[in-house]
């Protein structure tokens, strides 16, 4: 790369030139919201479960796993 000038300018390889730009801000990933699961339209299950610490744990499970799944809760809660 170039020398850059005081405006962050650089001259690239052929005369080209280029301005660095900052980064853009970063949001953070909260697991503050609820619990989601929806049914999606090529007919898999989608849940999205908050974790500890933030983000998310998105799964997609079929019908039949969701009915295992549900047999599965039932038989420790």
């Amino acid at each position: 790369m170039g020398a850059r000038d005081a405006a962050g300018v650089s001259r690239v390889g052929t005369g080209q030139l280029w301005k660095e730009s900052a980064m853009a801000a970063m949001k953070p990933r909260t697991g503050d919201g609820p619990l989601e699961v929806t049914k999606e339209n090529r007919g898999g299950i989608v849940m999205r479960i908050p974790l500890e610490g933030g983000g998310r744990l998105v799964v997609e499970i079929s019908a039949d796993e969701a009915k295992a799944l549900a047999a599965e809760l039932k038989g420790v809660i």
